[in-house]
């Protein structure tokens, strides 16, 4: 059975019309969502979400949030437990994924939340209050 098919019958039982027509006006509203949901957005949006799926990336993320100024490398390894390296990686994904910003100070590497990442978060935390 093709999907059309499918969408004409779908189409009868709801009490709409189920000819060619009402099919291809539906086929072409489909389109529409399909394209707004699919836009240039979409790699970067699963390229965020990827990066904050794990745990000790989402928990440098929501640290450097909380703390609202930069914060050196090295004072990840006491809140976190994970080797250093690990916690290199996670922070060079998450700069990969524009959710932090990676500053220079001399022989130090500084790290902040971008106002995207904090978005997130905010939005994240008021979802549990729904």
């Amino acid at each position: 059975m093709s999907s059309t098919e499918r969408l004409q019958r779908y189409l009868a039982d709801e009490g709409g019309g189920c000819g060619d027509e009402e099919v291809c006006q539906r086929l072409a509203k489909l389109e529409e969502i399909d394209t707004a949901a699919g836009g240039p957005a979409l790699n970067e949006d699963v390229e965020l979400l990827s990066a904050l799926a794990n745990e000790t990336r989402y928990k440098i993320v929501r640290i450097l949030h909380i703390a609202g100024e930069e914060l050196c490398v090295c004072e990840f390894a006491p809140l976190l437990e994970v080797s250093d390296s690990a916690i290199s990686h996670a922070l060079s994904q998450l700069t990969d994924a524009g959710l932090i910003i990676r500053q220079k100070e001399g022989k130090w590497r500084k790290y902040r939340a971008t106002a995207r990442a904090s978005a997130v978060l905010v939005a994240l935390d008021g979802s549990r209050e729904l």
